[in-house]
Protein backbone atom coordinates (compact mmCIF):
# COMPACT_ATOMS: atom_id res chain seq x y z
CA UNK A 1 0.00 0.00 0.00
CA UNK A 2 3.15 2.47 0.75
CA UNK A 3 4.94 1.50 -2.07
CA UNK A 4 1.86 2.49 -4.56
CA UNK A 5 1.14 5.86 -2.58
CA UNK A 6 5.30 6.26 -3.08
CA UNK A 7 4.86 5.65 -7.48
CA UNK A 8 1.94 8.13 -7.23
CA UNK A 9 3.49 10.80 -5.55
CA UNK A 10 7.00 9.90 -8.06
CA UNK A 11 4.61 9.87 -11.23
CA UNK A 12 2.67 13.65 -9.96
CA UNK A 13 6.67 15.12 -8.94
CA UNK A 14 7.87 13.85 -12.69
CA UNK A 15 4.94 15.35 -14.57
CA UNK A 16 4.92 18.48 -12.24
CA UNK A 17 8.94 19.11 -13.43
CA UNK A 18 7.40 18.23 -17.11
CA UNK A 19 4.67 20.82 -17.48
CA UNK A 20 7.32 23.75 -16.82
CA UNK A 21 7.34 24.30 -20.41
CA UNK A 22 4.92 25.54 -22.68
CA UNK A 23 2.81 22.37 -24.21
CA UNK A 24 0.30 22.51 -26.92
CA UNK A 25 -2.81 20.68 -25.60
CA UNK A 26 -2.52 17.58 -27.53
CA UNK A 27 1.01 17.03 -26.55
CA UNK A 28 -0.16 17.79 -23.05
CA UNK A 29 -2.20 14.91 -23.36
CA UNK A 30 0.29 12.78 -24.98
CA UNK A 31 2.75 13.37 -21.84
CA UNK A 32 -0.41 12.95 -19.50
CA UNK A 33 -0.35 9.37 -20.54
CA UNK A 34 3.02 8.44 -21.81
CA UNK A 35 3.63 6.98 -17.96
CA UNK A 36 1.31 4.77 -18.11
CA UNK A 37 1.99 3.11 -21.34
CA UNK A 38 2.56 0.01 -20.20
CA UNK A 39 -0.71 -0.60 -18.48
CA UNK A 40 -2.12 1.08 -21.88
CA UNK A 41 -0.37 -1.52 -24.10
CA UNK A 42 -1.71 -4.27 -21.77
CA UNK A 43 -5.03 -2.49 -22.46
CA UNK A 44 -5.09 -2.74 -26.17
CA UNK A 45 -3.77 -6.13 -26.26
CA UNK A 46 -6.44 -7.31 -24.41
CA UNK A 47 -9.31 -5.01 -26.43
CA UNK A 48 -7.69 -7.14 -29.30
CA UNK A 49 -8.11 -10.41 -28.13
CA UNK A 50 -11.81 -8.78 -26.93
CA UNK A 51 -13.10 -7.60 -30.18
CA UNK A 52 -11.71 -10.62 -32.64
CA UNK A 53 -15.23 -12.40 -32.69
CA UNK A 54 -16.56 -9.11 -34.16
CA UNK A 55 -14.05 -9.74 -37.03
CA UNK A 56 -14.71 -13.66 -37.42
CA UNK A 57 -18.26 -13.59 -37.34
CA UNK A 58 -18.56 -11.96 -40.79
CA UNK A 59 -15.79 -14.46 -41.97
CA UNK A 60 -17.70 -17.17 -40.38
CA UNK A 61 -20.99 -16.19 -41.50
CA UNK A 62 -19.97 -15.98 -45.30
CA UNK A 63 -18.29 -19.45 -44.66
CA UNK A 64 -21.54 -20.91 -43.74
CA UNK A 65 -23.73 -19.45 -46.36
CA UNK A 66 -21.17 -20.58 -49.41
CA UNK A 67 -21.52 -24.14 -47.36
CA UNK A 68 -24.80 -24.53 -47.58
CA UNK A 69 -24.72 -22.87 -50.69
CA UNK A 70 -22.19 -24.79 -52.60
CA UNK A 71 -22.12 -27.82 -50.59
CA UNK A 72 -20.45 -30.04 -52.75
CA UNK A 73 -17.30 -27.87 -52.05
CA UNK A 74 -17.41 -28.47 -48.40
CA UNK A 75 -17.54 -30.78 -45.74
CA UNK A 76 -19.76 -30.84 -42.57
CA UNK A 77 -16.29 -30.87 -40.59
CA UNK A 78 -15.25 -27.38 -42.19
CA UNK A 79 -18.99 -26.54 -41.25
CA UNK A 80 -18.12 -27.81 -37.40
CA UNK A 81 -14.73 -26.46 -37.34
CA UNK A 82 -16.34 -22.81 -38.34
CA UNK A 83 -19.11 -23.18 -35.28
CA UNK A 84 -16.34 -24.47 -32.64
CA UNK A 85 -13.60 -21.19 -33.66
CA UNK A 86 -16.48 -19.03 -32.88
CA UNK A 87 -17.75 -20.08 -29.85
CA UNK A 88 -14.65 -20.17 -28.42
CA UNK A 89 -13.29 -16.88 -29.67
CA UNK A 90 -16.48 -15.07 -28.47
CA UNK A 91 -16.16 -17.33 -24.70
CA UNK A 92 -12.65 -15.46 -24.14
CA UNK A 93 -14.67 -11.80 -24.68
CA UNK A 94 -15.63 -11.98 -20.53
CA UNK A 95 -11.93 -12.32 -19.06
CA UNK A 96 -10.33 -10.20 -22.00
CA UNK A 97 -12.99 -7.05 -21.07
CA UNK A 98 -12.80 -7.34 -17.67
CA UNK A 99 -8.57 -6.77 -18.42
CA UNK A 100 -9.05 -4.64 -20.48
CA UNK A 101 -11.36 -2.07 -18.80
CA UNK A 102 -9.03 -2.78 -15.90
CA UNK A 103 -5.62 -1.35 -17.22
CA UNK A 104 -7.56 1.31 -18.98
CA UNK A 105 -9.34 2.62 -16.37
CA UNK A 106 -6.04 2.41 -14.10
CA UNK A 107 -3.99 4.54 -15.95
CA UNK A 108 -7.24 7.11 -16.59
CA UNK A 109 -7.77 7.63 -12.75
CA UNK A 110 -3.82 7.89 -12.11
CA UNK A 111 -3.73 10.88 -15.02
CA UNK A 112 -7.02 12.03 -13.17
CA UNK A 113 -5.72 12.34 -9.99
CA UNK A 114 -1.87 13.12 -10.88
CA UNK A 115 -3.32 16.67 -13.26
CA UNK A 116 -5.27 17.64 -10.66
CA UNK A 117 -2.39 17.07 -7.77
CA UNK A 118 -0.13 19.29 -10.87
CA UNK A 119 -2.42 21.81 -10.98
CA UNK A 120 -2.57 22.35 -7.16
CA UNK A 121 0.78 22.54 -7.16
CA UNK A 122 1.44 24.97 -9.75
CA UNK A 123 -1.13 26.87 -8.16
CA UNK A 124 0.84 27.44 -5.40
CA UNK A 125 3.73 28.62 -7.43
CA UNK A 126 1.78 31.11 -9.56
CA UNK A 127 2.42 34.83 -8.56
CA UNK A 128 -0.39 36.54 -6.09
CA UNK A 129 -1.15 38.63 -9.25
CA UNK A 130 -2.12 35.67 -11.49
CA UNK A 131 -4.49 34.92 -9.04
CA UNK A 132 -5.93 38.69 -8.25
CA UNK A 133 -6.31 38.08 -12.49
CA UNK A 134 -8.41 34.58 -12.12
CA UNK A 135 -11.31 34.54 -9.31
CA UNK A 136 -11.89 31.32 -7.36
CA UNK A 137 -14.54 30.43 -8.79
CA UNK A 138 -12.76 30.53 -12.50
CA UNK A 139 -9.86 28.57 -10.87
CA UNK A 140 -12.64 25.81 -9.13
CA UNK A 141 -14.08 25.55 -12.67
CA UNK A 142 -10.85 24.51 -13.99
CA UNK A 143 -9.57 22.43 -11.57
CA UNK A 144 -12.92 20.48 -11.22
CA UNK A 145 -14.97 21.08 -14.15
CA UNK A 146 -12.41 21.24 -17.12
CA UNK A 147 -9.91 18.17 -15.26
CA UNK A 148 -13.09 16.17 -15.58
CA UNK A 149 -13.71 16.96 -18.77
CA UNK A 150 -9.66 15.98 -19.91
CA UNK A 151 -10.80 12.58 -17.84
CA UNK A 152 -13.73 12.21 -20.24
CA UNK A 153 -11.74 12.82 -23.00
CA UNK A 154 -9.13 10.46 -22.09
CA UNK A 155 -12.00 7.90 -21.74
CA UNK A 156 -13.50 8.58 -24.90
CA UNK A 157 -10.23 8.07 -26.68
CA UNK A 158 -8.79 5.31 -25.37
CA UNK A 159 -12.89 3.71 -25.24
CA UNK A 160 -13.94 4.62 -28.48
CA UNK A 161 -11.88 6.50 -30.96
CA UNK A 162 -8.51 4.23 -30.72
CA UNK A 163 -10.34 0.89 -30.61
CA UNK A 164 -12.29 2.51 -33.74
CA UNK A 165 -9.49 2.78 -35.61
CA UNK A 166 -7.79 -0.49 -33.92
CA UNK A 167 -10.96 -1.99 -35.59
CA UNK A 168 -10.55 0.03 -39.15
CA UNK A 169 -7.25 -0.72 -39.97
CA UNK A 170 -8.48 -4.71 -39.02
CA UNK A 171 -11.49 -4.71 -40.83
CA UNK A 172 -9.63 -3.41 -43.90
CA UNK A 173 -6.99 -5.47 -43.61
CA UNK A 174 -9.13 -8.70 -43.45
CA UNK A 175 -10.84 -7.30 -46.83
CA UNK A 176 -7.57 -6.95 -48.15
CA UNK A 177 -6.63 -10.39 -47.73
CA UNK A 178 -9.95 -11.34 -49.62
CA UNK A 179 -10.27 -8.34 -52.39
CA UNK A 180 -7.90 -5.73 -53.15
CA UNK A 181 -10.63 -3.80 -54.60
CA UNK A 182 -13.14 -3.85 -52.51
CA UNK A 183 -10.72 -2.63 -49.73
CA UNK A 184 -9.96 0.09 -51.93
CA UNK A 185 -13.71 1.15 -52.13
CA UNK A 186 -13.97 0.87 -48.30
CA UNK A 187 -11.44 3.39 -48.05
CA UNK A 188 -13.32 5.85 -49.74
CA UNK A 189 -15.39 5.98 -46.57
CA UNK A 190 -12.34 7.57 -44.90
CA UNK A 191 -12.09 11.15 -46.97
CA UNK A 192 -15.54 11.39 -46.52
CA UNK A 193 -15.12 11.75 -42.64
CA UNK A 194 -12.63 13.85 -42.99
CA UNK A 195 -14.15 16.72 -44.95
CA UNK A 196 -16.63 16.57 -43.02
CA UNK A 197 -14.82 17.39 -39.84
CA UNK A 198 -12.60 19.55 -40.98
CA UNK A 199 -16.08 21.71 -42.16
CA UNK A 200 -17.58 21.67 -39.15
CA UNK A 201 -14.53 22.06 -36.88
CA UNK A 202 -13.85 25.56 -36.95
CA UNK A 203 -17.59 26.43 -35.58
CA UNK A 204 -17.25 23.26 -33.08
CA UNK A 205 -14.44 24.64 -31.52
CA UNK A 206 -15.05 28.57 -31.63
CA UNK A 207 -18.87 27.76 -29.81
CA UNK A 208 -17.42 25.10 -27.14
CA UNK A 209 -15.06 27.91 -26.46
CA UNK A 210 -17.35 30.47 -26.14
CA UNK A 211 -19.02 27.89 -23.69
CA UNK A 212 -16.58 26.90 -21.83
CA UNK A 213 -15.78 31.12 -21.09
CA UNK A 214 -19.11 31.88 -20.12
CA UNK A 215 -19.31 28.66 -18.04
CA UNK A 216 -16.25 29.56 -16.05
CA UNK A 217 -17.18 33.36 -15.73
CA UNK A 218 -20.56 31.82 -14.64
CA UNK A 219 -18.68 30.36 -11.69
CA UNK A 220 -16.96 33.55 -10.86
CA UNK A 221 -20.08 35.14 -10.35
CA UNK A 222 -21.82 32.57 -8.15
CA UNK A 223 -18.35 32.23 -6.32
CA UNK A 224 -18.59 36.27 -5.88
CA UNK A 225 -22.40 35.88 -5.45
CA UNK A 226 -22.29 33.71 -2.28
CA UNK A 227 -19.73 35.63 -0.29
CA UNK A 228 -21.72 38.54 -0.91
CA UNK A 229 -24.61 37.38 0.50
CA UNK A 230 -24.54 39.17 3.82
CA UNK A 231 -23.95 42.37 1.90
CA UNK A 232 -26.69 41.99 -0.40
CA UNK A 233 -29.01 41.32 2.21
CA UNK A 234 -27.87 44.08 4.42
CA UNK A 235 -28.57 46.67 1.39
CA UNK A 236 -31.49 44.69 0.09
CA UNK A 237 -30.15 44.12 -3.64
CA UNK A 238 -30.99 40.38 -3.66
CA UNK A 239 -33.05 41.05 -7.18
CA UNK A 240 -29.57 43.02 -8.35
CA UNK A 241 -27.37 39.51 -7.44
CA UNK A 242 -30.20 37.44 -8.96
CA UNK A 243 -29.96 39.64 -12.34
CA UNK A 244 -26.12 39.20 -12.73
CA UNK A 245 -25.83 35.63 -12.43
CA UNK A 246 -29.37 34.85 -14.72
CA UNK A 247 -27.18 37.09 -17.22
CA UNK A 248 -24.15 34.54 -16.88
CA UNK A 249 -26.93 31.81 -17.16
CA UNK A 250 -28.11 33.50 -20.63
CA UNK A 251 -25.15 33.69 -22.01
CA UNK A 252 -24.47 29.92 -21.19
CA UNK A 253 -27.59 28.82 -22.63
CA UNK A 254 -27.10 30.69 -25.65
CA UNK A 255 -23.41 29.22 -26.04
CA UNK A 256 -25.31 25.49 -25.66
CA UNK A 257 -27.90 26.01 -27.85
CA UNK A 258 -25.63 27.07 -30.80
CA UNK A 259 -23.82 23.70 -30.05
CA UNK A 260 -26.51 21.44 -30.24
CA UNK A 261 -27.66 22.87 -33.33
CA UNK A 262 -23.86 22.22 -35.02
CA UNK A 263 -23.63 18.77 -33.72
CA UNK A 264 -27.49 18.29 -35.33
CA UNK A 265 -26.43 18.96 -38.72
CA UNK A 266 -22.30 17.54 -38.39
CA UNK A 267 -24.53 14.83 -37.16
CA UNK A 268 -27.71 14.22 -39.68
CA UNK A 269 -25.36 14.65 -42.47
CA UNK A 270 -22.97 12.05 -41.86
CA UNK A 271 -25.81 9.61 -41.18
CA UNK A 272 -26.89 10.47 -44.95
CA UNK A 273 -23.38 9.68 -46.67
CA UNK A 274 -22.97 6.95 -44.43
CA UNK A 275 -26.37 5.40 -45.26
CA UNK A 276 -25.78 6.54 -48.59
CA UNK A 277 -22.60 4.72 -48.60
CA UNK A 278 -23.57 1.34 -47.41
CA UNK A 279 -26.46 0.86 -50.01
CA UNK A 280 -23.69 1.74 -52.73
CA UNK A 281 -21.45 -0.72 -51.00
CA UNK A 282 -24.26 -3.77 -51.14
CA UNK A 283 -25.12 -3.14 -54.67
CA UNK A 284 -21.07 -2.78 -55.60
CA UNK A 285 -20.78 -6.18 -53.70
CA UNK A 286 -23.64 -7.88 -55.37
CA UNK A 287 -22.70 -6.59 -58.82
CA UNK A 288 -19.26 -8.64 -58.70
CA UNK A 289 -20.97 -11.95 -57.32
CA UNK A 290 -23.41 -11.64 -60.41
CA UNK A 291 -20.93 -10.87 -62.78
CA UNK A 292 -19.05 -14.32 -61.13
CA UNK A 293 -15.78 -12.16 -59.49
CA UNK A 294 -16.97 -13.45 -55.83
CA UNK A 295 -19.67 -15.94 -54.09
CA UNK A 296 -22.97 -15.25 -52.95
CA UNK A 297 -21.64 -15.69 -49.10
CA UNK A 298 -18.95 -13.26 -49.95
CA UNK A 299 -21.50 -10.31 -49.99
CA UNK A 300 -22.69 -10.91 -46.58
CA UNK A 301 -19.16 -11.09 -45.19
CA UNK A 302 -18.30 -7.58 -47.31
CA UNK A 303 -21.42 -6.11 -45.82
CA UNK A 304 -20.40 -7.34 -42.37
CA UNK A 305 -17.19 -5.38 -42.83
CA UNK A 306 -18.53 -2.59 -44.50
CA UNK A 307 -21.26 -2.08 -41.52
CA UNK A 308 -18.66 -2.71 -38.91
CA UNK A 309 -16.78 0.14 -40.49
CA UNK A 310 -19.46 2.52 -41.30
CA UNK A 311 -20.28 2.21 -37.62
CA UNK A 312 -16.85 2.71 -36.60
CA UNK A 313 -16.82 6.15 -38.49
CA UNK A 314 -19.90 6.95 -37.05
CA UNK A 315 -18.72 6.52 -33.93
CA UNK A 316 -16.21 8.62 -34.11
CA UNK A 317 -17.69 11.45 -35.77
CA UNK A 318 -20.25 11.17 -33.43
CA UNK A 319 -18.32 11.81 -30.04
CA UNK A 320 -15.86 14.21 -31.92
CA UNK A 321 -17.95 17.09 -30.57
CA UNK A 322 -17.47 15.77 -27.08
CA UNK A 323 -14.08 15.36 -28.53
CA UNK A 324 -13.64 19.20 -28.84
CA UNK A 325 -15.21 20.04 -25.89
CA UNK A 326 -12.01 17.42 -23.86
CA UNK A 327 -9.55 19.44 -26.16
CA UNK A 328 -11.31 23.06 -25.33
CA UNK A 329 -10.87 21.90 -20.94
CA UNK A 330 -7.38 20.73 -21.73
CA UNK A 331 -6.40 24.28 -23.43
CA UNK A 332 -8.22 25.78 -20.46
CA UNK A 333 -5.87 23.52 -18.04
CA UNK A 334 -2.91 23.81 -19.83
CA UNK A 335 -3.30 28.01 -20.03
CA UNK A 336 -2.85 27.40 -15.82
CA UNK A 337 0.20 24.81 -16.07
CA UNK A 338 1.71 26.94 -19.58
CA UNK A 339 1.96 30.13 -17.57
CA UNK A 340 4.96 31.55 -16.70
CA UNK A 341 3.86 34.14 -14.04
CA UNK A 342 5.21 32.55 -11.11
CA UNK A 343 6.34 33.85 -8.24
CA UNK A 344 8.63 36.65 -8.11
CA UNK A 345 11.35 34.38 -5.64
CA UNK A 346 13.25 31.33 -6.90
CA UNK A 347 16.08 31.57 -4.95
CA UNK A 348 17.47 27.76 -2.84
CA UNK A 349 19.41 29.19 0.03
CA UNK A 350 18.28 28.44 3.62
CA UNK A 351 19.83 30.40 6.51
CA UNK A 352 21.25 28.42 9.29
CA UNK A 353 18.98 30.46 11.68
CA UNK A 354 17.13 33.50 10.77
CA UNK A 355 17.84 36.57 13.01
CA UNK A 356 15.55 38.99 11.06
CA UNK A 357 18.01 41.88 9.90
CA UNK A 358 16.61 43.96 7.10
CA UNK A 359 18.58 45.97 4.72
CA UNK A 360 16.50 48.16 2.33
CA UNK A 361 18.23 49.56 -0.23
CA UNK A 362 16.29 51.87 -2.45
CA UNK A 363 13.90 50.08 -3.02
CA UNK A 364 11.26 50.52 -5.62
CA UNK A 365 7.96 48.84 -6.81
CA UNK A 366 5.08 49.39 -8.98
CA UNK A 367 2.16 47.24 -9.01
CA UNK A 368 1.26 45.70 -12.89
CA UNK A 369 -1.81 47.32 -13.64
CA UNK A 370 -0.34 50.83 -12.51
CA UNK A 371 1.64 53.28 -13.62
CA UNK A 372 3.01 55.04 -10.31
CA UNK A 373 4.89 53.49 -7.74
CA UNK A 374 3.44 52.25 -4.55
CA UNK A 375 6.83 52.36 -2.75
CA UNK A 376 9.65 54.32 -4.29
CA UNK A 377 13.32 55.18 -2.91
CA UNK A 378 12.79 53.18 0.46
CA UNK A 379 15.86 52.89 2.40
CA UNK A 380 16.02 51.29 5.82
CA UNK A 381 18.14 49.35 8.49
CA UNK A 382 15.92 47.45 10.79
CA UNK A 383 18.11 45.28 13.36
CA UNK A 384 17.75 42.02 14.51
CA UNK A 385 14.86 42.21 17.52
CA UNK A 386 14.05 45.79 16.75
CA UNK A 387 10.05 46.76 16.60
CA UNK A 388 9.27 49.17 13.51
CA UNK A 389 6.12 50.72 13.04
CA UNK A 390 4.73 51.82 9.35
CA UNK A 391 2.09 54.44 9.42
CA UNK A 392 0.66 56.59 6.75
CA UNK A 393 -2.51 57.60 4.94
CA UNK A 394 -4.24 55.24 2.86
CA UNK A 395 -1.92 54.24 0.19
CA UNK A 396 0.73 55.38 1.48
CA UNK A 397 2.30 52.30 0.75
CA UNK A 398 1.94 50.15 4.23
CA UNK A 399 0.80 47.07 3.20
CA UNK A 400 3.31 47.01 0.16
CA UNK A 401 6.54 47.13 2.58
CA UNK A 402 4.51 44.02 4.40
CA UNK A 403 3.92 41.97 0.97
CA UNK A 404 7.65 42.84 0.06
CA UNK A 405 8.79 41.75 3.04
CA UNK A 406 7.06 38.01 3.50
CA UNK A 407 8.30 38.26 -0.28
CA UNK A 408 4.95 38.25 -2.12
CA UNK A 409 6.25 40.80 -4.12
CA UNK A 410 9.48 41.84 -5.71
CA UNK A 411 10.90 45.29 -6.00
CA UNK A 412 11.64 46.17 -9.61
CA UNK A 413 14.35 48.26 -8.52
CA UNK A 414 16.68 48.29 -5.16
CA UNK A 415 17.43 45.19 -2.99
CA UNK A 416 16.10 43.77 0.32
CA UNK A 417 18.78 42.06 2.22
CA UNK A 418 17.87 39.39 5.36
CA UNK A 419 20.81 38.54 7.70
CA UNK A 420 23.32 40.09 4.72
CA UNK A 421 21.76 37.95 2.31
CA UNK A 422 20.05 39.52 -0.85
CA UNK A 423 16.30 37.91 -0.52
CA UNK A 424 16.35 36.93 -4.03
CA UNK A 425 18.82 34.29 -3.10
CA UNK A 426 16.73 32.84 0.07
CA UNK A 427 14.34 29.58 -0.12
CA UNK A 428 10.66 31.67 0.55
CA UNK A 429 9.47 28.30 1.60
CA UNK A 430 12.47 27.92 4.41
CA UNK A 431 12.43 32.05 4.99
CA UNK A 432 8.65 32.15 5.73
CA UNK A 433 8.40 29.17 7.93
CA UNK A 434 10.38 31.68 10.55
CA UNK A 435 7.67 34.31 9.86
CA UNK A 436 4.05 34.90 11.85
CA UNK A 437 2.06 36.95 9.94
CA UNK A 438 -1.38 38.57 11.41
CA UNK A 439 -3.34 40.67 8.69
CA UNK A 440 -6.15 43.12 7.93
CA UNK A 441 -8.35 40.58 6.28
CA UNK A 442 -7.70 37.32 8.39
CA UNK A 443 -8.36 34.02 6.28
CA UNK A 444 -9.45 31.37 8.18
CA UNK A 445 -10.30 27.44 6.53
CA UNK A 446 -14.14 25.61 7.51
CA UNK A 447 -12.55 23.49 10.48
CA UNK A 448 -11.55 23.63 14.17
CA UNK A 449 -10.75 26.11 16.43
CA UNK A 450 -7.63 23.83 16.90
CA UNK A 451 -6.62 22.94 13.43
CA UNK A 452 -7.05 26.89 12.81
CA UNK A 453 -4.36 27.89 14.93
CA UNK A 454 -2.33 25.16 14.50
CA UNK A 455 -2.20 25.05 10.96
CA UNK A 456 1.05 23.40 9.40
CA UNK A 457 2.12 22.57 12.38
CA UNK A 458 2.29 18.44 13.47
CA UNK A 459 3.73 18.79 16.84
CA UNK A 460 2.21 21.52 19.11
CA UNK A 461 1.74 20.64 22.73
CA UNK A 462 -1.66 21.42 24.48
CA UNK A 463 0.86 23.60 26.88
CA UNK A 464 2.04 25.65 24.39
CA UNK A 465 -1.21 25.73 22.58
CA UNK A 466 -3.01 26.59 25.77
CA UNK A 467 -0.63 29.68 26.35
CA UNK A 468 -0.94 30.69 22.33
CA UNK A 469 -4.96 30.88 23.76
CA UNK A 470 -4.64 33.05 26.88
CA UNK A 471 -2.43 35.57 25.34
CA UNK A 472 -4.50 35.98 22.54
CA UNK A 473 -7.46 36.42 25.23
CA UNK A 474 -9.21 33.53 23.62
CA UNK A 475 -10.03 31.37 26.64
CA UNK A 476 -13.34 32.75 27.27
CA UNK A 477 -14.67 32.18 23.41
CA UNK A 478 -13.44 28.70 23.80
CA UNK A 479 -15.16 28.05 27.28
CA UNK A 480 -18.31 29.28 25.49
CA UNK A 481 -18.69 26.93 22.70
CA UNK A 482 -20.32 23.54 22.48
CA UNK A 483 -17.00 21.27 22.13
CA UNK A 484 -14.43 23.94 22.82
CA UNK A 485 -11.11 23.76 21.01
CA UNK A 486 -12.62 21.50 18.34
CA UNK A 487 -15.83 23.61 17.14
CA UNK A 488 -16.17 23.74 13.39
CA UNK A 489 -16.26 27.58 12.82
CA UNK A 490 -17.72 27.58 9.40
CA UNK A 491 -16.66 28.40 5.69
CA UNK A 492 -13.97 31.24 6.05
CA UNK A 493 -14.88 31.00 10.02
CA UNK A 494 -18.23 32.26 9.57
CA UNK A 495 -19.85 31.02 12.69
CA UNK A 496 -17.42 33.48 14.66
CA UNK A 497 -17.62 37.60 15.42
CA UNK A 498 -14.67 39.93 13.09
CA UNK A 499 -13.04 40.01 16.57
CA UNK A 500 -13.30 35.73 17.31
CA UNK A 501 -11.83 35.81 14.03
CA UNK A 502 -8.94 38.23 14.31
CA UNK A 503 -8.00 36.65 17.93
CA UNK A 504 -7.97 32.85 16.63
CA UNK A 505 -5.40 34.29 14.13
CA UNK A 506 -3.26 35.78 16.36
CA UNK A 507 -3.30 32.99 18.34
CA UNK A 508 -1.96 30.97 15.25
CA UNK A 509 1.02 33.67 15.04
CA UNK A 510 1.30 33.20 18.84
CA UNK A 511 2.09 29.53 18.57
CA UNK A 512 4.74 29.51 15.96
CA UNK A 513 7.18 31.39 18.46
CA UNK A 514 8.68 33.26 15.24
CA UNK A 515 12.03 35.11 14.57
CA UNK A 516 9.91 37.35 12.47
CA UNK A 517 6.03 38.89 13.02
CA UNK A 518 4.33 41.46 10.36
CA UNK A 519 1.62 42.30 12.11
CA UNK A 520 -1.07 44.50 9.78
CA UNK A 521 -3.94 46.16 12.13
CA UNK A 522 -3.79 42.94 14.32
CA UNK A 523 -6.06 44.17 16.86
CA UNK A 524 -8.29 46.43 14.37
CA UNK A 525 -11.35 43.84 15.10
CA UNK A 526 -11.01 43.72 18.94
CA UNK A 527 -13.11 45.58 22.10
CA UNK A 528 -10.72 47.62 24.17
CA UNK A 529 -10.60 45.20 26.73
CA UNK A 530 -9.53 42.28 24.41
CA UNK A 531 -7.07 44.69 22.43
CA UNK A 532 -5.69 45.32 25.96
CA UNK A 533 -5.51 41.80 27.06
CA UNK A 534 -3.52 40.82 23.48
CA UNK A 535 -1.60 44.21 23.30
CA UNK A 536 0.08 42.86 26.94
CA UNK A 537 0.64 39.35 25.22
CA UNK A 538 2.21 41.03 22.13
CA UNK A 539 4.62 42.83 24.25
CA UNK A 540 5.91 39.63 25.43
CA UNK A 541 5.59 37.66 22.00
CA UNK A 542 7.53 40.30 20.37
CA UNK A 543 10.60 41.00 22.46
CA UNK A 544 13.74 39.91 21.33
CA UNK A 545 12.17 39.44 17.91
CA UNK A 546 12.29 41.91 14.74
CA UNK A 547 8.59 42.92 14.16
CA UNK A 548 6.41 45.22 11.91
CA UNK A 549 3.31 46.57 12.92
CA UNK A 550 1.41 48.55 10.10
CA UNK A 551 -1.34 51.12 11.65
CA UNK A 552 -3.74 53.33 11.21
CA UNK A 553 -4.85 53.99 14.98
CA UNK A 554 -1.26 56.11 15.94
CA UNK A 555 -1.53 54.85 19.75
CA UNK A 556 -0.74 51.44 18.54
CA UNK A 557 2.46 51.84 17.57
CA UNK A 558 3.43 54.23 20.82
CA UNK A 559 5.95 51.83 22.35
CA UNK A 560 7.83 50.58 18.99
CA UNK A 561 11.37 51.33 19.09
CA UNK A 562 10.81 53.24 15.37
CA UNK A 563 8.34 54.69 13.54
CA UNK A 564 8.31 54.95 10.03
CA UNK A 565 6.04 57.54 8.21
CA UNK A 566 5.38 57.22 4.65
CA UNK A 567 3.66 59.40 1.88
CA UNK A 568 2.78 58.15 -1.57
CA UNK A 569 5.40 55.42 -1.28
CA UNK A 570 8.34 57.72 0.42
CA UNK A 571 9.68 57.43 4.08
CA UNK A 572 9.11 61.30 4.95
CA UNK A 573 9.99 60.83 8.36
CA UNK A 574 11.26 57.77 11.24
CA UNK A 575 11.89 58.37 14.98
CA UNK A 576 10.75 57.14 18.27
CA UNK A 577 6.94 58.06 19.08
CA UNK A 578 7.88 61.05 21.21
CA UNK A 579 10.62 62.08 18.42
CA UNK A 580 8.14 62.64 15.96
CA UNK A 581 5.61 64.00 18.33
CA UNK A 582 8.44 66.45 19.49
CA UNK A 583 9.28 67.07 15.36
CA UNK A 584 6.07 68.76 15.04
CA UNK A 585 6.21 67.02 11.21
CA UNK A 586 3.67 65.25 9.09
CA UNK A 587 3.35 62.39 11.82
CA UNK A 588 2.40 65.07 14.04
CA UNK A 589 -0.30 66.34 11.68
CA UNK A 590 -1.33 63.29 11.67
CA UNK A 591 -1.79 62.45 15.28
CA UNK A 592 -3.98 65.98 15.41
CA UNK A 593 -5.87 65.67 12.46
Amino acid sequence: MEKKSVDSLDYMNAFEISSGSRTKPLHLLARLHIRNWKKLSLAFIFFILRTSPLWLLPIVTANIINIITYPDKYSMAYFWSNLIIIILVTALNVPTHVMYIRYMSSAVRHVEAGLRSTLIRKLQKLSLSYHGDLNAGKIQSKVLRDVEQVDFLSRQIILSVLPACINLVAITALTLVYSWYVAVFFVFLVPIAVVLVRFYRAKITKYNRELRTNIEKMSGEVSETVEMIPVTRAHGLEENEIKKVDHALEGIRIAGLRIDAIEAKFGALGWVFFQFFQVVCLFFTAGLAYMGYMKIGDIMMYQGFFTMMVGYVSQIMNIYPNLMKGFESLYSVSEVLNSDNLEAYNGERKLDAVQGDFQFNEVYFRYEDSEKHAVEKFSLHVRSGEKIGIVGESGAGKSTILNLIIGFYKPQKGQILIDGVPMSELSMKDYRQSLAIVLQNNILFSGTIRENITYGLDDVSDERLQQAVWMANLQDVVRDLPEGMDTSIGEHGGKLSGGQKQRIAIARALVRNPKIIVLDEATSALDNISEKHVQQAMEQLIQGRTTFIVAHRLSTVRNVDRIVVMKKGRIVEVGTYDELMAKQGYFYQMKSS
